[in-house]
């Protein structure tokens, strides 16, 4: 690049242009997105399941012999 002259104004180099914003982020984003779900979707159900299994073993620890659950009629 010359130099310029004097009073006149150093030319800058052209500014390369951003880019659009590429599929492949979104794509990641997303799929981060269904994993999170999965995993608590996952971590709910085993949280539910182990707290029926400790009910039932206080309940049976406590030497009760009717510890099924009732359900109500519908």
């Amino acid at each position: 690049m010359p130099k310029p002259a004097p009073g006149e104004m150093p030319r800058s180099r052209p500014k390369p242009q951003a880019k659009p914003q590429s599929s492949d982020n979104r794509r990641g984003a997303i799929a981060g997105l269904i994993i999170v779900i999965v995993i608590l979707g996952v971590g709910w159900w085993l949280t539910r399941d182990l707290t029926a299994a400790s009910k039932m073993q206080d309940c049976l620890m406590s030497g009760r012999r009717n510890c099924n659950v009732i359900e109500p009629a519908r």
